[in-house]
């Protein structure tokens, strides 16, 4: 039997697996005692009895394999919607970052203009020092 082990032993269900191995077991004895001493028609029964048994199997089959595809489809959703959520939550982050970035240029800018006029002032103070040099010299 491929039955799931949390299944067997889940509560209500392992009480219904017993009582039906004991029914199998009564079952068995009370065949092995009629024997084939048993009417012609109990040949039929036991055929149809198979048969019943069969189609209640693929049954039992059918409703395995759409109790997964629930259940798969189920953790899909959960999925999907923990995918959707982080999604999100990445698109806050970049938009965080790119105001961030946008900061940070920004202040380079400032910063390199500063820079610049800073640079422009140290050349021409160096130039005025040189001038008056020149003219201390010269006097």
């Amino acid at each position: 039997m491929n039955a799931s082990h949390w299944l067997v032993y889940a509560e209500g269900v392992r009480e219904h697996i017993e009582a039906a191995r004991r029914r199998q077991g009564r079952a068995a004895a009370n065949r092995a005692r009629a024997g084939a001493k048993g009417p012609a028609g109990w040949k039929l029964e036991k055929q149809l009895l198979r048969e019943d048994n069969r189609r209640l199997r693929e049954e039992v089959d059918r409703f395995k394999g759409a109790v997964r595809r629930s259940l798969g489809q189920q953790l899909d959703q959960f999925g999907a919607a923990d995918l959707g959520t982080r999604v999100d939550e990445l698109t806050v982050e970049n938009q965080n970052l790119q105001a961030e970035r946008d900061r940070a240029l920004a202040q380079v800018k400032e910063l390199t203009e500063q820079l610049s006029e800073s640079q422009d002032d140290l050349a021409a103070a160096r130039a005025s020092l040189r001038r008056m040099i020149r003219t201390e010299n010269q006097n």
